[in-house]
C-alpha cells in the first residue's frame, strides 16, 4: 500500500450518548460494505459489533471493536464504542486510533451529558467530527411534529452542539459539569430559530456536508448534498447553490425562481425555509402514506449517505497525522546541553516520520497500542496468511496460564509492521535521552501474528502499513494497558490518553473457598490486563480490592472473573467508598506546622496536573511549603525558604536525607488524615524549624538526627494541625441526569431525598411528557440507586451517573452542644445523635479496624410494666 492507498484510507469511530443508535448504525454500514458478513435484513437487529453475551443481554456496548469496510475504492476502519459512562475508557481507546468521529445525537432526546463527554474526547484527540442526527422517524411517528416544528428542533440541536464545540475552541470549557447546567447562553424560541446564521467557524454545518439526517433503525439517511443534486435540474440552479440554500433562512420564490432571504419573501408570506419545503415535507409524505420502511432505504440508503460523508469530510491518515502530531507526540523542550545529539536527532526524525505518515519500508516503524483485550485461544484463526497451521497454544503467544490470549489493539503511525518483527515496547515514562530510563521503561518483544479485525473475527495478515488498525499477538507479557511500539529505541513515547472519569467504585473480593486464592490472584492479573480501566490493588488490611467505573462495569468484571479468568466462586464485599479530608477553619515539636486551605481552583489544578508535580501522591491534593531559620533549619535542610541543600555545609549528606524525610512525613500524613485515614484534600502545609532545638535532638547531637524522627515529627505535626482547624470529611459527588414521565416526578424526588441528593434544575423535554432532572448525588448513596429508581417509577425513569467533583460536608463530626441555644436545641450532649459526617467516619473506621467511640450499654435490664392491683 503506497501513499495513494493511504490517501484512500479512513479511520473513524462512532461516539454517542447511550442508546442513541451507534451499534444499529454500524449494522447497516457492515451489511452494505462488510463483504457479506451481515445480511441486510438483519441490520439493526443483530447488533453485529456487540458479540459478547453480556452486551447482547443488556443491549449496550461494553467495549470498542474494529471492523474493516470497503466503500467504492476506499478502505474504512470503523470502530464502534460504548455510550455508557461505565465504559468511557473504551471511548478513549477508540478515539486515539481514529482520525475522525461520527457523533450521533437522538433527534428526540437531543444533547445529553455523554454527548458533551464524547465531543470533548474528540476535541482532545484532535479528531475531525461529523454530526449524525438519528431517529428522525420519531419526530414524525412519536411526536407528530410538523415539518416546520421538526426543522426548528433540528436547528436547535445543531446550534447547541456547535455551542459546545465553540466553547472548546475558545478554551473556556470547564472540565466539570457546570457548563452543562448553565445550558445555552441564550434561550431560543421557535420564532427566532430561523434567523440563526451559521458562523463560518461552526464545526457542524449541514450546507458543508458534515451533518447527516438519518433513521438508523430503518436504514435510511441523507446529507443535504443528495437533495441539492436531485433538485438542481428541476429548480434550474446549481447543486452548489442549492446546497448552501438548503439550510438556514433561505426561501424559494416560485414567481421569480430565485432563492431569497426572509426580507425577499415579503411580510405575511407563509413560505417555508427550503430545507422544510424540499427536504422534510417529501419525507413526511412518505411516512404519512404508510409505505414500508424499505421504500425509504431504497430511496435514501443509509450507508451511502454516511460513508460518502466520511470520505469527503474525514481526513486520510496523511493529512490527519500532520494535524494530530502535536497531540500524539508533543514537541519536547530540551534544556540540557549535555544530551546525546545523535539520539535527539533520530528521535526528531521519528517524530517527522509520524507527522508525514511515512509508509515506506525504510521509515522507522511506530505504532500505538491503546488497549489489550482477551480472546479465547479457540477463537484465534487456525491458519496464518499463508495457510500454514498455527500453534495457538504455545506459551510464546499466549499468557502461559490461561485459555485466553491477549491481543494488542493498535494503529500503525509510521513504517511497516510484520509478523516476526522485533520491536521496542516503550512505556509512557520512557525517555530516550536518559540512560536509567532505558532499563526501567523499555522492553524488546517479537510480534508473533498480525490480524485485521472484523468485529469478533480476526483475519491473519503477514504485514500492515501506516494508517492501518490491527490486532497484534505476542505482546501479552510486555504491555499491561497501553504502550508505544517502535523499531528504534530512540523514540519518544506517545502522550498518555485522557479518561473522562476514574474508577471510584471499589469492592474487596475473596474466593468462597480459601483454597482457590491462587486461582483468584491469577484471575485478577488477567482481568487487570484485559480491562483498560479496572484497577486491582491490595489494601493495608491485605484485602484484594477491585476498582471499577460503576455498578455495570463492576458486574462485568465479576462475571469475567468467575467465568473466564479465575473460574472460581467469589465473595464480594459491599462497596468501599473513598473519602478525603480537609479543614474548614483558619501546634508543636521538632517542627511547627501551619495548615492552610487552598482555593478550589488551585485544588482542581493539583488534581488535574498531579503527574507534573515533583512530589506527588496518588489521591492526595495537598502541597508542602517549607521554610526555617537558625541551627535547626540548617540541620533539617531548610535554607532560604526553599527545600534545597547547601553544598558548602559539612552536613550536606545528612541534610539531603532529612530533607527527604520531611517530604516523606508530609506524604504519610496527607495519605492518611486524622479523621479516618483517608487522603487529605485541598490543603497547604507550611513547615517551619523551631528556634529552640528540642531535647531529643540535643541528646542525639553526637549521633546525628535520625531521619525516622523527622518523618514521624512532621507526620504527627501535620495531622495535629488539621485537627486544630475544624476538620471536615470530603465525599465524592456524582452528577445525575434523570429522565422520567411527569406522573413519576414525586416518587423520583422521594428517592433522591432519601439519598441526600441535591436537585439542581429540572426541565421538560420539548414535544414529550418527559422531565429531565439534574442533581448531585453522593457516591456513598449511589449503590443500588438505579434499581431503586426503577422500582419506584415502575421502570419508567432512567438515570445516568457521572463522577463530578469532591465536596466537603459542612457538618462538624465532633460537634458537642456548648451554648445555651445549642443545648436547648440538641440537648446536653449525652443524647445528641451523630450527624451524617460522623456516621460516615465511624463506618470507615470500623471497616479499617480503627477505634470508634461508641456508647455501650452494660448491665441492662428489661423494662417491666407493673400492673396496678385493684
Amino acid at each position: 500500500m503506497g501513499e495513494s492507498d493511504t490517501r484512500n484510507l479512513r479511520n473513524i469511530c462512532i461516539l454517542a450518548h447511550v442508546d442513541h443508535g451507534k451499534t444499529t448504525l454500524a449494522d447497516h454500514l457492515i451489511a452494505a460494505t462488510g463483504g457479506g458478513l451481515l445480511h441486510p435484513k438483519l441490520a439493526g437487529k443483530l447488533r453485529f459489533m456487540d458479540y459478547l453475551d453480556e452486551e447482547q443481554r443488556r443491549a449496550i456496548t461494553m467495549k470498542s471493536s474494529s471492523i474493516a469496510l470497503h466503500y467504492k475504492h476506499y478502505s474504512i476502519n470503523l470502530i464502534d464504542s460504548p455510550g455508557h459512562m461505565d465504559f468511557c475508557s473504551e471511548v478513549s481507546t477508540a478515539a486515539r486510533l481514529s482520525d475522525g468521529a461520527l457523533v450521533l445525537v437522538d433527534a428526540v432526546e437531543g444533547v445529553h451529558i455523554q454527548t458533551h463527554a464524547v465531543l470533548r474526547q474528540s476535541w482532545i484527540e484532535k479528531l475531525t467530527p461529523c454530526l449524525v442526527l438519528n431517529k428522525i422517524d420519531r419526530l414524525i411517528c412519536e411526536l407528530s411534529l410538523s415539518p416546520m416544528e421538526a426543522y426548528n428542533r433540528l436547528l436547535r440541536i445543531v446550534h447547541e452542539v456547535n455551542g459546545i464545540m465553540s466553547a472548546y475552541k475558545s478554551e473556556k470549557y470547564l472540565s466539570d459539569v457546570d457548563s452543562i447546567l448553565a445550558g445555552p447562553s441564550e434561550k431560543l424560541g421557535d420564532e427566532n430559530l430561523e434567523f440563526i446564521e451559521d458562523d463560518e467557524e461552526d464545526t457542524f454545518q449541514p450546507q458543508k456536508g458534515n451533518v447527516a439526517f438519518v433513521c438508523a433503525l430503518d436504514g435510511w439517511g441523507f446529507t443535504i448534498s443528495e437533495f441539492a443534486e436531485f433538485y438542481a435540474t428541476k429548480l434550474g440552479a446549481s447543486a452548489a447553490a442549492l446546497q448552501k440554500a438548503f439550510w438556514g433562512p433561505r426561501y424559494f420564490n416560485p414567481k421569480t425562481k430565485m432563492i431569497v432571504g426572509k426580507k425577499g419573501i415579503g411580510t405575511g408570506s407563509k413560505a417555508r425555509p427550503m430545507f422544510v419545503q424540499f427536504v422534510l415535507e417529501p419525507l413526511w409524505q412518505v411516512y404519512q402514506a404508510a409505505l414500508e420502511p424499505a421504500v425509504m432505504s431504497h430511496w435514501l440508503p443509509l450507508s451511502d449517505a454516511i460513508l460518502s460523508m466520511v470520505v469527503k469530510c474525514v481526513p486520510d491518515p496523511v493529512s490527519a497525522q500532520s494535524f494530530r502530531i502535536s497531540r500524539l507526540l508533543p514537541k519536547r523542550e530540551i534544556l540540557d546541553n549535555n544530551v546525546d545529539k545523535n539520539v535527539l536527532m533520530e528521535a526528531n526524525l521519528v517524530r517527522k516520520s509520524v507527522a508525514a505518515c511515512d509508509s515506506s519500508s525504510e521509515a522507522p516503524c511506530v505504532a500505538f497500542v491503546s488497549k489489550m483485550f482477551a480472546v479465547p485461544i479457540k477463537m484465534l484463526p487456525q491458519r496464518d496468511s499463508n495457510g500454514e497451521i498455527l500453534d495457538n497454544y504455545s506459551d510464546k503467544g499466549g499468557n502461559g496460564e490461561s485459555d485466553e490470549c491477549f491481543l494488542a489493539f493498535a494503529r500503525i503511525f509510521s513504517g511497516v509492521l510484520y509478523s516476526g518483527q522485533r520491536v521496542f515496547v516503550l512505556s509512557a515514562l520512557y525517555d530516550p535521552l536518559k540512560g536509567e530510563s532505558v532499563q526501567k521503561h523499555i522492553q524488546e518483544a517479537e510480534l508473533q501474528s498480525l490480524y485485521l479485525m472484523m468485529g469478533q473475527g480476526l483475519k491473519p495478515v503477514a504485514s500492515a502499513k501506516t494508517g492501518n488498525v490491527v490486532a497484534i499477538r505476542g505482546l501479552g507479557q510486555h504491555i499491561l494497558k497501553s504502550a508505544t511500539l517502535s523499531s528504534t529505541r530512540n523514540c519518544w513515547p506517545f502522550s498518555s490518553m485522557v479518561y473522562q472519569v476514574s474508577p471510584t467504585l471499589k469492592v474487596a473480593i475473596e474466593p468462597t473457598d480459601p483454597a482457590d486464592m491462587g486461582a483468584l490472584m491469577k484471575g485478577l492479573r488477567l482481568l487487570n490486563r484485559a480491562d483498560p480501566f479496572v484497577e486491582v490493588t491490595v489494601s493495608s488490611r491485605g484485602e484484594n480490592v477491585l476498582a471499577a467505573a460503576g455498578e455495570v462495569h463492576l458486574e462485568r468484571c465479576i462475571k469475567d472473573l468467575t467465568e473466564r479468568f479465575a473460574k472460581v466462586s467469589l465473595e464480594v464485599s459491599p462497596p468501599l467508598v473513598s473519602y478525603k479530608e480537609t479543614i474548614e477553619g483558619e501546634g508543636e515539636g521538632v517542627v511547627r506546622v501551619q495548615v492552610i486551605k487552598l482555593p478550589l481552583t488551585v485544588t482542581k489544578l493539583l488534581d488535574e496536573c498531579a503527574d507534573l508535580l515533583d512530589y506527588k501522591r496518588k489521591n492526595t491534593d495537598c502541597s508542602v511549603l517549607i521554610r526555617g531559620s537558625a541551627h535547626v533549619s540548617e540541620r533539617l535542610g531548610f535554607v532560604d525558604d526553599v527545600l534545597e541543600v547547601t553544598q558548602a555545609s559539612s552536613l550536606c549528606q545528612e541534610a539531603e536525607s532529612l530533607a527527604s524525610s520531611i517530604v516523606s512525613g508530609f506524604q504519610l500524613a496527607t495519605a492518611a488524615g486524622p479523621l479516618c485515614d483517608e487522603p487529605m484534600w485541598g490543603l497547604a502545609f507550611v513547615v517551619e524549624g523551631q528556634a529552640d532545638e528540642p531535647e531529643s535532638l540535643q541528646q542525639s547531637e553526637q549521633y546525628g538526627i535520625f531521619s525516622g524522627q523527622v518523618m514521624t515529627a512532621v507526620k504527627d505535626a501535620c495531622r495535629a494541625a488539621v485537627l486544630q482547624k475544624k476538620p471536615r470529611l470530603v465525599e465524592a459527588m456524582y452528577f445525575c441526569e434523570l429522565n422520567t414521565p411527569t406522573e413519576y416526578l414525586g416518587p423520583m424526588y422521594a428517592v433522591l431525598a432519601r439519598r441526600r441528593a441535591r436537585v439542581l434544575k429540572e426541565e421538560m423535554q420539548e414535544g414529550s411528557s418527559l422531565f429531565t432532572v439534574h442533581a448531585y448525588l453522593p457516591v456513598s448513596e449511589s449503590f443500588g440507586f438505579p434499581d431503586e429508581l426503577r422500582r419506584w417509577t415502575s421502570g419508567a425513569a432512567s438515570a445516568l451517573l457521572v463522577l463530578s467533583h469532591w465536596e466537603a460536608l459542612p457538618e462538624d463530626p465532633f460537634f458537642v452542644p456548648k451554648t445555651e441555644e445549642e443545648i436547648e436545641e440538641f440537648g446536653d450532649g449525652s443524647s445528641v445523635l451523630h450527624n451524617t459526617a460522623r456516621k460516615l467516619i465511624d463506618a470507615v473506621r470500623r471497616r479499617k479496624g480503627l477505634p470508634v467511640e461508641e456508647k455501650v450499654v452494660q448491665h441492662a435490664t428489661k423494662q417491666r410494666t407493673l400492673g396496678r392491683k385493684v
